[in-house]
């Protein structure tokens, strides 16, 4: 996923009401900007890091620019923009990195469950010899220093609740499937944040035992873009 317009670089101010950050232009002009992630962004809204944001032609945006990357350390870039992660996951999709999905020809988008208020990003159909998979895409940005990123970085009863749903799914003969989208460069493995969100590390593990699938796509972030590059290992094992 490339970006269409050449992102501009500042310094973080502070990032507050999730929304909306401050940031220092190179030209010293202070500026307020969209921020596109709702989660606690541990690790990645520290003062003063290197931020870019990607401009908008739209004239009906409040705020004319969004932030898209921070430098969290030297050239190790993250994109902390939730809204690309099903795209770069659909590419992915398309280039084959799954291979386990590779004899679905049809993909759907924010497909609703039935009898349910929840909505899972993808349904993939049409292959000659697996059921229909739903799949559900998290965003990764926090990591620590061993190359181990970690979901979800706040409390997600949200997230608990999607893979209950890929259960139920495949316990109707589907199959249920979450992929982590780790939009870092530094990480080699993804696990659970139990010390951050218990519950959904029990949910995780219980859905895995009943038969849901769990990949991890690691990503190459660059200011031109980013794209999704290599599965990396999910470790299920208990961290306190």
């Amino acid at each position: 996923m490339k970006f269409d317009i050449p992102l501009i670089e500042g310094k973080l101010v502070r990032r507050y009401k999730r929304f909306l950050a401050d940031v220092v232009l190179a030209d010293g002009s202070k500026t307020t900007v969209h921020c596109p992630n709702t989660g606690s962004m541990l690790g990645c809204q520290v003062p003063g890091s290197t931020v870019w944001l990607l401009p908008s032609n739209n004239p009906a945006r409040k705020y004319s620019m969004g932030w898209e990357l921070v430098e969290v350390r030297e050239s190790v870039l993250v994109g902390i923009n939730t809204g690309r992660s099903n795209a770069l996951v659909a590419e992915a999709l398309e280039h084959g990195l799954i291979p386990e999905f590779k004899d679905y020809d049809q993909i759907r988008r924010e497909v609703k469950l039935e009898g349910t208020r929840s909505r899972l990003d993808f349904l993939l159909s049409g292959s000659p010899s697996e059921p229909d998979c739903y799949l559900e895409v998290k965003n990764v940005t926090a990591a620590v220093d061993d190359g181990c990123g970690f979901f979800p970085d706040a409390v997600s009863t949200r997230a608990t609740r999607h893979v209950e749903e890929l259960s139920r799914q495949v316990e109707k003969g589907l199959r249920g499937a979450l992929c982590f989208c780790v939009q870092r460069a530094d990480v080699e493995s993804v696990r659970p944040a139990d010390e951050i969100d218990p519950a959904y590390g029990l949910a995780l593990r219980c859905a895995v035992e009943a038969g849901v699938e769990v990949y991890a796509l690691g990503a190459s972030v660059k200011v031109q873009g980013v794209s999704l590059e290599r599965k990396l290992l999910v470790d299920l094992s208990p961290h306190d």
